[in-house]
């Protein structure tokens, strides 16, 4: 199988290298936009800001140059992965808009809100700017140093398209990966973002020492929150309770490697936001969503708390223990119907 994935950075490498590391079946191509960065790929066979330390198997090819150069090479591919940070995923869509190779992206956020809309889900974007592609998302609880170094790990491969589906998981289960089809899009999109946001909160939770109650009740809490805005946006129920939903919530919460965790233990430490982003160096995507999330939760009148709070506190209007004395002092209700 012919993958070709687009976008150098910690995630994209790390799928990269996993499935060449099954030569037999696969024929894997890592493309890097700067081409300097290709080049030191290629030269030192590791990924050396991303990734360090851990070698690139023999048989990963790396490339570089405009898409448009590359574009009869991406022609003859069996799947193209789209390994760009949110914001990065509608140019990529743009220009691989009349390919016929199923495309799929690992991004998890909302988009930035635009002069035309809210911020919108990588689904969303595609209908958008590329309806014809035959596309998915391919998600679930993953670091990508984990995934690097063959640790085991299951992924979910999310596609209105079966094809779609079939191509994700013949690209990348092997031994140490284990992928599940799904066609729900719109809650596999929906558990990647918003986790990212609670991520924060459980972070700010544990940086304050509020106690293994609280986090648990926090992360309870927040399920509630991303399963109820993925309701309103026609998600199904039983994706917020499988690898997509639960599970990376919980990795992303409780993980030392999780970036939007360490945003939220910053942020307790007395740090500025700008601090805590600047000591990660790589996107954080929760911080960039958070605004996002809590917009199309309004527009839908689903109350969200954690989230607002999150927001709050991101945009400076309210200190850390401020957030919790709001959460802990919203009013008493029943567990199904109030967060």
């Amino acid at each position: 199988m012919k993958i070709y994935v687009l976008g150098a950075g910690a995630w994209g490498t790390a799928l990269a290298l996993s499935a060449a590391r099954v030569p037999d079946r696969h024929r894997v191509t890592l493309w890097a936009r700067d081409r300097a960065q290709a080049e030191a790929l290629q030269r030192d066979r590791c990924n050396a800001r991303y990734l360090p330390g851990i070698g690139l198997p023999a048989g990963l090819r790396i490339a570089s140059g405009s898409l448009s150069s590359l574009a009869l090479e991406i022609a003859q591919q069996d799947l193209l992965v789209v390994a760009s940070p949110m914001a990065g995923l509608r140019e990529m869509l743009t220009q691989l808009r009349a390919t016929a190779v199923p495309v799929v992206w690992l991004c998890k956020g909302f988009e930035a809100e635009r002069d035309d809309n809210f911020g919108l889900l990588g689904h969303e974007v595609q209908a958008q700017v590329a309806p014809a592609l035959q596309a998915g998302v391919l998600s679930g609880p993953s670091f990508a140093q984990e995934v690097a170094l063959g640790k085991p790990t299951a992924l979910v491969a999310a596609s209105a398209f079966a094809p779609v589906r079939d191509a994700m998981v013949a690209a990348f289960h092997n031994r140490n990966l284990r992928v599940y089809a799904n066609d729900d899009v719109v809650g596999v999109e929906v558990g990647g973002a918003v986790k990212n946001v609670l991520a924060i909160a459980t972070g700010l939770c544990d940086g304050l020492q509020l106690g293994l109650n609280a986090r648990a009740a926090l992360i309870t809490r927040g399920l509630t929150e991303m399963s109820r805005l993925g309701l309103a946006l026609d998600a199904k129920a039983e994706t917020f309770m499988g690898l997509s939903g639960l599970g990376d919530l919980v990795l992303t919460a409780t993980g030392d490697l999780s970036r939007n965790r360490r945003v939220g233990l910053a942020l307790a430490q007395g740090k500025t936001l700008q601090q805590a982003v600047a000591e990660l160096g790589h996107v954080a995507e929760g911080v960039y969503c958070a605004r996002t999330v809590l917009q199309r939760s309004r527009s839908l009148d689903v109350d969200m708390p954690i989230t607002e709070c999150v927001v709050e506190l991101l945009d400076g209007r309210i200190q850390p223990a401020h957030a919790v004395a709001l959460l802990m002092g919203r009013e008493p209700g029943t567990e199904v119907a109030q967060s």
